[in-house]
């Protein structure tokens, strides 16, 4: 047992953060995310929410300072300046983590063709439209 561990990440979760390298993403996809058709890795998070799962991994996830962009959100089609109130939320998350910064919104199949590219994906029990999130992993500074 661990202490200071998120009780919603199981041992295989906290082993894809600890194997992702600088500048790999992980994706936080709601109930309706292709999780299975996008990522080699799958993990599954059901009856917790996008946002208790983002929470739970930025806990532990350092955010790549070396990028515009850390964390991206899927724009809602048809309208790309339209923000769900799950956007508000996990910026909130995202400014608490190390290296806070906007999230950038990509246009649905962007937001796809990234997440193929991801690590892994997180898929979560969220049933919010647009509940979908990719983080960019950064680096643990040096001990001062």
């Amino acid at each position: 047992m661990l202490h200071h561990i998120p009780a919603l990440l199981s041992p295989d979760l906290l082993k894809t953060p600890a194997e992702m390298g600088h500048g790999d993403e992980i994706v936080i996809g709601d109930a309706n995310f292709p999780a299975h058709a996008m990522g080699r890795r799958v993990h599954r998070m059901d009856g917790i929410s996008a946002t208790e799962a983002a929470k739970a991994i930025l806990h532990l996830l350092p955010l790549d300072s070396f990028v515009e962009a850390n964390a991206h959100v899927m724009q809602v089609v048809g309208d790309a300046t339209a923000s769900p109130p799950i956007f508000a939320e996990f910026q909130a998350l995202v400014d608490t983590a190390d290296n806070p910064a906007p999230i950038a919104r990509l246009e649905r199949f962007a937001f796809y063709e990234r997440a193929q590219k991801a690590f892994a994906v997180v898929q979560t029990g969220e049933f919010r439209l647009y509940g979908n999130l990719i983080l960019t992993k950064g680096v643990i500074g040096a001990a001062p």
